[in-house]
């Protein structure tokens, strides 16, 4: 078995990114996943990396900037999952070194992520490589036509 590598996301990798993103809940084809990919791929704001596992995307991580008026440069995890058959490798820990270092490089006081609270094994996780949880929120959303 080869080591794992971290890279860039690439257009091609949408099939594998759908099928990675559905085992995450949230259901995608590869022309929604293309779509998406195509608004941040330039956008110097957003970061999304592929840790590959004998020569097959099995994992990937989405890291983006936001700026608040109480706030300095922070940097947001926009999702991360690791394929069922290749957790507890140390794929999403790498994942996540990359993630932190290019968001330190950006300039980032801190990175931060949400987590649904029937995630318990990725809260786990999270505290396990130094994350901690500092609040509870409720979170909103509206429809817009």
């Amino acid at each position: 078995m080869m080591q794992p590598t971290v890279r860039r996301a690439r257009r091609e990798d949408a099939e594998r990114l759908a099928d990675l993103i559905t085992q995450l809940g949230y259901p995608a084809t590869p022309e929604e996943i293309r779509s998406r990919f195509d608004s941040i791929e330039h956008d110097p704001a957003h970061a999304l990396f592929v840790a590959e596992l004998d020569g097959r995307a099995a994992g990937w991580v989405h890291v983006f900037l936001y700026k608040l008026l109480e706030a300095d440069r922070l940097a947001e995890l926009g999702g991360l999952i690791v394929d069922k058959s290749a957790r507890g490798r140390g794929l999403g820990r790498r994942l996540m070194q990359q993630a932190e270092g290019w968001a330190d490089a950006q300039g980032c006081s801190a990175i931060y992520l949400r987590s649904n609270v029937i995630r318990q094994q990725a809260h786990k996780f999270y505290a396990a490589i130094g994350y901690e949880q500092f609040k509870t929120q409720h979170a909103f959303r509206k429809a817009l036509p």
